[in-house]
């Protein structure tokens, strides 16, 4: 009974969080974010050892394969400062650039942070309004004779979507409302990113100047012990 006890004790102590880490190129070139897409490998991986759940809920790709300018990764844990604390700030990458084998430079920085607010809230259906119309999809004779293309607008956003995939008008309306749930998921992610991401790596030169907490080197991005 008491160890018992103990272990509820133990556990009330214990606090869950939620944090956001941002991975940002800095406006770097694609080297750096090269770097971006690594560290993102890294930081999940080192998330999944510590059993922190993780759920990348943005990424922005780079012109070149396997690159991200950004992203943002979502942890959920026990006590997450420690870790957030270990990779928050610049981080370094020293190795020679795979797109430019000449190329002088080997010094590649990046910044990762903590977005302090990050609060998305769900499609309130209410505030959609619905047009029907003839669909232009499959289904022979029948399919411009009754409206059962659905057009679903959200009203606040402006954001719309439409189905006319299926013979029935209700089914294409749920699925309308699907596609404008991803589309305002995505929109108001991006909103949130252009809102809070206004860190101080917003160009590769300030991201020089910081003291890096983290250095990683060689293609192969093994992190250099200090």
């Amino acid at each position: 009974m008491r160890e018992q006890t103990l272990k509820s004790l133990f556990k009330q102590k214990q606090k869950m969080e939620t944090k956001f880490i941002h991975i940002t190129s800095g406006k770097g070139p694609a080297e750096c974010c090269l770097a971006v897409a690594l560290s993102l490998k890294e930081l999940i991986a080192e998330a999944k050892a510590m059993n922190i759940k993780h759920e990348v809920i943005f990424r922005n790709e780079g012109f070149m394969n396997g690159t991200l300018t950004s992203a943002v990764l979502k942890l959920e844990g026990v006590d997450l400062s420690f870790f957030v604390n270990s990779w928050q700030g610049t981080l370094l990458w020293i190795a020679q650039s795979p797109y430019r084998k000449m190329h002088k430079r080997k010094n590649w920085f990046i910044g990762i942070h903590e977005i302090k607010s990050f609060n998305a809230t769900l499609l309130n259906e209410n505030e959609i309004s619905f047009q029907t119309m003839r669909s232009s999809g499959p289904g022979g004779q029948n399919v411009n004779k009754t409206e059962t293309a659905v057009r679903a607008v959200h009203k606040p956003s402006g954001l719309f979507s439409a189905c006319d995939t299926h013979r029935s008008q209700l089914q294409n309306k749920k699925t309308a409302i699907e596609r404008l749930r991803e589309k305002y998921a995505y929109w108001q992610h991006s909103k949130l990113l252009e809102d809070n991401l206004k860190t101080p790596w917003e160009n590769d030169n300030d991201l020089k100047r910081g003291d890096s907490q983290r250095v990683y080197k060689e293609l192969k991005f093994i992190r250099k012990k200090s």
